[in-house]
C-alpha cells in the first residue's frame, strides 16, 4: 500500500481503478518560413477553429454544468479572440519568418510567466488557461486529436495536472475522482470538481512512476490522503466514512430550501462569495440566497488595460441574470494591497496595505471609476443588483462617491440607457468606519463587514505574513466589540448589516452574530448549508 498527500477540495471517499492521464505532449520545433503570410493565415485557421470548438464544447456543458460552470470555456474563446494573444504570434511569425507552432508556443510562453509572477493566487492559476488555449491551437496545427477517459467503466483520473479543457472534455460519468500532482484550490479543476461535486485532490506528492494504470485506490476527500492499493483494513474504514458523508450530505442536502430560521423564529440570509461568474453555478447548488459579496477586481487583474464598460457589463449582467432576481452585491475594484496591476502605475508603495487601495484608487482615478459605475449601473436593468465601497474611513468620501454616481447616472439618463436606482452601501472594514458607523449608517442603504481587513487594521497585523499566524485574532474582543457597535448603529438608522468576511462561514461565531442581531452572513458557497444547520438548532431567546 502507498500513501500520498494532498489538498482536499471535495469532502467525498471515491474507491476504484485508477486510469493514468499522460498528455501527449510533443516539443515544438522552430523552423523558418518563406511565405509568412500564408503561415499567418495558417494560425488564423487554427485559432478560428480552435474557437469553433470551444463553442460546441459550451454548449455541451451548458446543459450539464449551467452557465456559470460553462463560463470557463467562454472565456477561453476571449482569450483566443484577444488581441493580447493574436498580435504577438502574428508578429514573431513575421519579424523572424518562423513556423505557427514556435510562434504560440513562444507567445504561451511569455504570457503564462507574466501571470505566474501574479502575487493573488487566483491570477496565477490564470497561467493555465493561456497554456491550455494554446495547447488546443497547437493540436490542430499539427493535426493530432483531444483523448477522452479510454476505460469502460468510472475510474479516479490521476495526472501531473489537467487544463480545464481536458478537464470538460472527459465524460463525467466515467469519474470517480480527481487526483494531481500540481493545481490548487484557485485552479479550474478544482472549481469544476466542486460544481460536479466530485471528489478531488491537488498537490499531491507522487510520482507517475510510483502508480500502475488500472490499480485499485481510493481517495479520502476528507483527510486529504489518496491510498494505492490500499490494505482491507482502510478499505472498511473509507466504506463507513463514505456511509457517514453520504449521510451528513443526505442531511444537509435537505435543508435545501429551508429557511435560515432558529428555533424561536429568528431569521437571517444566507448569501455567498464570489471571485467571478464561473463560481455562480456553486453558489446556486448551495441554495445561496443570493451574492453578498461579488468580487470585481478580478475583472481587472491579469490585464495589460483596465476592463471596458461593456466587458464589465456583461460580466455583471451575467451575475444579474443567473441569480433570477436574488440580490447580487458587487463590491467596487479592490486593486492595491497584495492585488496590483502595472496599468495604474501607482508606483512602489512602503506599505500597500495602509496605501491607494480600494476607493482610495477609485477617487484618484475618477475616469476607471466612473466606467465601472456605468456598468454596474447599466446591469442593475437586468436584476437585482446593489454596490458597496470597500476601505471607507469618513463620510465625506461617501458623499463624493454619491456626487459621482449622480452625474453617472445624469450620463445614462442623457444616452437613454436603462438602470435601476440601486442599494449603495459600505463595507465596514477599518477601526474609524466602524467608529462612525453612527453617521455613515444616515448615508447609506446597508453595511457590510469585511472581517479580514477589520482583524487586520485593528490589531496592526498584516494578515499576508504568515509569520504572525499566532497574533492574528479573529476572535479578539476588541474586533468583536467593533462588530457590536457596528450593528447597533445600522439598527438605530434602521438600515441592514452583514458579516461578509471569512468569520461570515465560520459555525464556532454564528450563534454570536445571530446575538449581536446581524442580519445577513455572507461565506464561502460550501459553507452554506451547514452554517443553515447551525442556524435552525439555536434558541436565540435562550442565549
Amino acid at each position: 500500500m502507498k500513501v500520498f498527500q494532498g489538498k482536499s477540495i471535495i469532502n467525498g471517499i471515491a474507491m476504484g481503478k485508477v486510469w493514468l492521464y499522460k498528455k501527449g505532449k510533443q516539443p515544438v520545433q522552430k523552423s523558418g518560413v518563406r511565405n509568412t503570410a500564408a503561415e499567418v493565415g495558417r494560425f488564423q485557421d487554427a485559432r478560428r477553429k480552435a474557437v469553433e470548438q470551444l463553442r460546441e464544447l459550451y454548449d455541451r456543458l451548458l446543459g450539464e454544468l449551467g452557465e456559470a460552470g460553462a463560463a470557463i470555456i467562454e472565456g477561453h474563446v476571449m482569450m483566443l479572440e484577444d488581441l493580447n494573444f493574436i498580435e504577438p504570434v502574428e508578429d514573431t511569425i513575421i519579424s523572424q519568418s518562423v513556423n505557427a507552432e514556435y510562434a504560440v508556443a513562444v507567445t504561451a510562453k511569455n504570457l503564462s510567466r507574466v501571470f505566474s509572477a501574479m502575487e493573488d493566487a487566483y491570477m496565477r492559476e490564470r497561467a493555465a488557461d493561456i497554456k491550455d488555449v494554446s495547447e488546443r491551437v497547437l493540436r490542430i496545427l499539427r493535426g493530432t486529436a483531444e483523448e477522452g477517459i479510454q476505460a469502460e467503466e468510472p475510474v479516479i483520473v490521476v495526472a501531473e495536472d489537467l487544463s480545464p479543457s481536458e478537464t470538460m472534455q472527459f465524460d463525467k460519468d466515467k469519474i470517480l475522482a480527481f487526483v494531481t500532482k500540481y493545481g490548487s484550490s484557485n485552479s479550474h479543476t478544482a472549481i469544476l470538481a466542486r460544481t460536479m461535486n466530485i471528489p478531488a485532490l491537488v498537490a499531491v506528492d507522487f510520482q507517475p512512476r510510483e502508480i500502475t494504470d488500472g490499480s485499485f485506490a481510493a481517495v479520502d476527500g476528507i483527510s486529504g490522503r489518496f491510498y494505492v492499493e490500499p490494505d482491507e483494513r482502510i478499505v472498511e474504514q473509507l466504506e463507513q466514512r463514505k456511509l457517514e458523508e453520504a449521510g451528513r450530505q443526505h442531511l444537509l442536502k435537505a435543508l435545501k430550501g429551508r429557511e435560515n430560521i432558529t428555533i424561536d423564529g429568528k431569521r437571517i440570509e444566507l448569501f455567498a462569495n464570489i471571485g467571478n461568474i464561473d463560481d455562480l453555478q456553486t453558489a446556486l447548488q448551495n441554495d445561496a440566497g443570493g451574492i453578498g459579496l461579488f468580487r470585481s477586481e478580478f475583472l481587472y487583474l491579469g490585464k495589460e488595460a483596465p476592463p471596458s464598460e461593456q466587458e464589465q457589463f456583461i460580466a455583471y449582467r451575467k451575475a444579474a441574470e443567473a441569480m433570477g432576481g436574488r440580490p447580487v452585491i458587487i463590491r467596487t475594484m479592490d486593486i492595491g494591497a497584495d492585488k496590483q496591476v502595472p496599468y495604474f502605475q501607482e508606483g512602489q508603495e512602503e506599505n500597500p496595505a495602509l496605501g491607494c487601495r480600494a476607493i482610495r484608487l477609485c477617487l484618484r482615478k475618477p475616469d476607471i471609476f466612473r466606467t465601472q459605475l456605468r456598468a454596474l449601473l447599466r446591469a442593475s436593468a437586468y436584476g437585482n443588483i446593489a454596490v458597496m465601497y470597500p476601505m471607507i474611513i469618513s463620510i465625506d468620501e461617501v458623499r463624493q462617491i454619491k456626487r459621482i454616481v449622480c452625474e453617472v447616472k445624469a450620463e445614462l439618463d442623457e444616452e437613454n440607457l436603462s438602470y435601476k436606482n440601486i442599494e449603495q452601501g459600505i463595507m465596514i472594514e477599518t477601526p474609524a468606519a466602524a467608529l462612525l458607523s453612527e453617521e455613515l449608517a444616515a448615508e447609506v442603504d446597508f453595511f457590510s463587514i469585511g472581517t479580514n481587513d477589520l482583524t487586520q487594521y485593528t490589531l496592526a497585523v498584516d494578515r499576508q505574513n504568515p509569520g504572525l499566524d499566532s497574533f492574528y485574532d479573529a476572535y479578539h474582543p476588541a474586533v468583536m466589540r467593533l462588530i457590536q457597535m457596528t450593528v447597533e448603529n445600522a439598527h438605530k438608522a434602521g438600515i441592514r448589516v452583514a458579516v461578509c468576511g471569512e468569520l461570515g462561514g465560520d459555525t464556532r461565531l454564528t450563534e454570536q452574530f445571530l446575538r449581536l442581531g446581524v442580519d445577513e452572513l455572507s461565506m464561502s458557497p460550501g459553507r452554506i448549508l451547514s452554517v443553515r444547520k447551525t442556524v435552525r438548532e439555536i434558541n436565540v431567546s435562550q442565549l
